[in-house]
């Protein structure tokens, strides 16, 4: 057990928990097309990886079961995504990108770069590397 006295402020989960909000005003500010975090989130996994069943779109996208067919079905009342059969099994769907969200990917991406360098802004370039790497370290 250390003798430095416990401060919330030196804390990590505390400060990691401010970054978020931060970053989460900035996404806010940005709001690609009005999506939320998750739903942006969903619309690029879909993009980079291809169609996928839900399941593997929220291992994908690093949600649970219950976000991700909330997801799912907020972007397809917004006709971002479509279903179609899953070869070889009836029960299951494909997730797709429907024109629309193809048409919108360049701008998701874009919108994207800027609301990862407001977020990184306060540091470095060699700071941004290295938090990058520490983060992805971490989960």
């Amino acid at each position: 057990m250390s003798d430095t006295p416990y401060r919330l402020d030196d804390q990590v989960g505390f400060l990691l928990r401010q970054v978020s909000q931060r970053h989460a005003l900035i996404f806010q500010a940005e709001a690609p097309e009005g999506l939320t975090p998750t739903q942006f989130s969903t619309l690029i996994r879909l993009y980079e990886n291809g169609p996928s069943s839900q399941n593997e779109l929220g291992r994908a996208a690093a949600m649970d079961v219950a976000t991700i067919k909330g997801v799912v079905d907020r972007l397809r009342a917004k006709g971002l995504i479509g279903l179609t059969p899953y070869p070889g099994d009836k029960r299951r769907r494909l997730i797709t990108l429907t024109p629309k969200a193809k048409g919108m990917i360049d701008r998701l991406h874009k919108a994207g770069a800027r609301i990862t360098a407001a977020t990184l802004a306060p540091l470095t370039p060699e700071e941004q590397a290295q938090l990058g790497a520490l983060l992805r370290r971490l989960v």
